[in-house]
């Protein structure tokens, strides 16, 4: 029994290690794993400079300058080394001394007999005379075979084992990566937004306070809001109080921009999830009958309604929306109200339409582009019903591109909702940004803009992930790499 624990106990530790140097070798990953494990690297490090000092590298360099000195090669490179520089000062007319020719020929004599031993070290270990020689990864190894600083790494190292119990596994690592890549594209968004707004001649002091406004009204409120300070201070303290969730207060209004966007967001939000749901239950089924009977009745039919979709503008299906099931025929409510669900209709079939042709007209193509691959005929030709070949085999493996424009889609509705609420006069985040603009409300609009940013960014990672879903190919390559 002592011996199968014992025997876990090393599997446990060559697993650690070797996860541990799959990151150490992964110069993307290598800089987080030295970081989050400070307090272990710097003790690996002290403990591999000493073992170095003694061991391996250093006497082998030792041995190979004593066998390049006794074979007479620092004597040929210094020979060598003070007939180069002889010529060369003979050439530029310069005339020196011979203690400064020897030292130069000396230092460059030393400089080509390092980079002789740094060559024959990596020729030995090309050769295969690098077994036992010292790593930084081994010697991590090494030391998690002693209790002590095992307990005392997994202390210390918490973050660092974290990290490599997320590398381990291929769909946290997956997820992980994505998420990591998202907030690259949130700060970016924010620096972009912030410097555009920075930039802009619309002063928001003279906007708030009017034309009357004093220069020393003016003054008071730039330094009130720290409109004063440099540009990378107020950078800076605004990237901080978006990942706080603490924006201050609008410029107009003298709001909690936080409280503000609180409750105007999950509007926006609600409208785009039920329109994109709807959306997509309406487009898969026409997209795939109009691949399943190209060139019918149905396919020109359901694609022609698909390319008019496209085409009408948002606005304006809008107003005719509201002039005809409003006006004329006092059918539903002209503007949006949260408690009368009648009064979400409209809105949620404007913002739906575009994102049903394009799903619709993706579908089609992708699934007719699928059909006529050669494992589909082989499957029909096996005798398997029409049915199952379609659901089992044909439309899974066109759902890839189809995710791909509901996530863009989405982005885009997400984003571009201003122009569907002000004409339904919907209190939401997209008319709160477009209201906001003109002042320029700095913390209002860097609220808005850069928090639907990582709405959007968070279904994007979604997307990614029912990649790996659908598609077992992507499946297969998360665990390779």
């Amino acid at each position: 029994m002592t011996g199968d624990a014992a025997a876990t106990g090393y599997g446990f530790i060559d697993r650690i290690a070797s996860i541990y140097n799959k990151l150490f070798v992964n110069p993307a990953y290598r800089p987080l794993l030295l970081l989050l494990g400070a307090p272990i690297t710097l003790i690996l490090f002290g403990v591999y400079q000493y073992r170095k000092t003694r061991d391996g590298s250093t006497r082998r360099k030792q041995e190979i300058r004593s066998e390049l000195a006794a074979a007479g090669m620092k004597e040929q490179l210094l020979a060598e080394a003070i007939d180069r520089l002889s010529r060369k000062h003979r050439f530029f007319g310069q005339s020196v001394t011979k203690e400064r020719l020897k030292a130069e020929a000396e230092r460059l004599a030393e400089a080509k007999l390092n980079v002789l031993v740094e060559e024959r070290i990596h020729e030995t270990s090309a050769a295969g005379h690098s077994q036992g020689q010292l790593t930084f990864s081994e010697t991590y190894r090494e030391l998690m075979g002693y209790p002590l600083f095992a307990a005392l790494s997994f202390v210390l190292g918490l973050p660092m084992y974290v990290l490599m119990a997320v590398y381990a596994n291929p769909y946290a690592k997956y997820i992980a990566e994505r998420l990591f890549m998202a907030l690259f594209v949130i700060l970016g968004v924010a620096f972009l937004v912030f410097t555009i707004l920075y930039i802009s001649p619309m002063s928001p002091a003279a906007n708030i306070l009017g034309e009357t406004a004093t220069d020393e009204q003016i003054t008071a409120f730039n330094r009130l809001y720290g409109l004063d300070q440099p540009y990378l201070v107020q950078l800076w303290n605004t990237i901080r109080d978006i990942f706080t969730f603490d924006l201050g207060r609008s410029f107009a209004g003298n709001e909690d921009v936080t409280v503000s966007i609180a409750n105007k967001f999950p509007v926006t939000l609600t409208l785009t999830l039920i329109s994109t749901v709807i959306a997509v239950i309406i487009a898969l089924p026409i997209g795939i009958i109009s691949a399943t009977r190209p060139n019918s009745f149905f396919d020109y039919t359901f694609m022609f309604i698909a390319l008019l979709g496209l085409s009408i503008p948002n606005f304006w299906q809008g107003l005719i929306f509201i002039l005809n099931f409003s006006i004329n025929w006092s059918w539903l409510p002209a503007t949006y109200n949260p408690n009368n669900w009648l009064s979400a209709i409209m809105p949620i079939v404007v913002l739906g339409t575009g994102l049903t042709a394009a799903v619709a007209r993706m579908t089609r193509s992708s699934t007719l582009e699928v059909i006529h691959e050669d494992y589909i005929i082989t499957a029909r030709a096996k005798g398997l019903a029409r049915r199952n070949v379609l659901w089992k085999h044909a439309v899974g493996n066109a759902l890839i591109p189809i995710i791909t424009v509901i996530g863009l889609q989405f982005g885009g509705m997400l984003g571009g909702a201003a122009v569907t609420e002000k004409v339904f006069n919907i209190n939401g985040i997209g008319s709160y940004i477009v209201d906001k603009q003109f002042i320029p409300d700095i913390p209002a609009i860097m609220g808005g803009v850069v928090y639907t940013a990582i709405t959007i960014s968070i279904v994007n990672v979604i997307v990614d992930l029912m990649y790996a879903f659908f598609d077992p190919r992507i499946r297969s390559k998360m665990k390779q790499y």
